[in-house]
């Protein structure tokens, strides 16, 4: 029997303990280009041991609402940054840490224009995106050793979005 949550909003407040919310959301830091293009500088706690940060491409399959979240994984050597190569919704699941495996998780619907950075070492479900194409740009370690640990979950959730 799986267990069910809810999708909420993500707001920069709700996401903080598993991350960065990357927007543009008010003036830019500084503006460039002759004034044509505001930089919001510095928006990712990019975090790396034991190698570089790499731009990868992926290309997940699209999923849907309700999803059956029954896997996830944490990536101890660094941190991911999900930069959509789209305009669609998607969604990310994350969980603090309960003794080495997942705690409960919370479940976020990340819009247009927005971007997410998962801190090294938080559980997360994998790349979901609710709609094709499922292009992302993902920031994150290139490096020697192991970077990945995953954890099937003895009983799933089921993700329903939030009306």
């Amino acid at each position: 029997m799986s267990r069910v949550i809810r999708t909420q909003a993500l707001t920069p407040e709700a996401f903080a303990p598993f991350g960065d919310v990357l927007e543009v959301s008010g003036p830019p830091d500084k503006l460039i280009n002759a004034g044509l293009c505001g930089r919001f500088h510095d928006r990712a706690k990019l975090d790396f041991a034991d190698g570089r940060p790499g731009i990868s491409l992926f290309d997940a399959t699209p999923s849907a609402l309700p999803y059956t979240l029954d896997l996830m994984e944490r990536h101890p050597e660094g941190s991911q940054c999900f930069v959509p190569m789209h305009d669609k919704e998607w969604l990310v699941t994350v969980a603090t840490d309960a003794g080495g495996v997942p705690g409960d998780p919370l479940a976020f619907l990340v819009g247009s224009g927005r971007a997410i950075n998962i801190h090294r070492g938080i559980w997360h479900g994998v790349l979901t995106p609710l709609h094709a194409p499922g292009l992302f740009a993902v920031i994150d370690r290139i490096g020697p050793g192991a970077n990945l640990e995953e954890h099937t979950l003895d009983r799933p959730y089921r993700v329903e979005q939030n009306h």
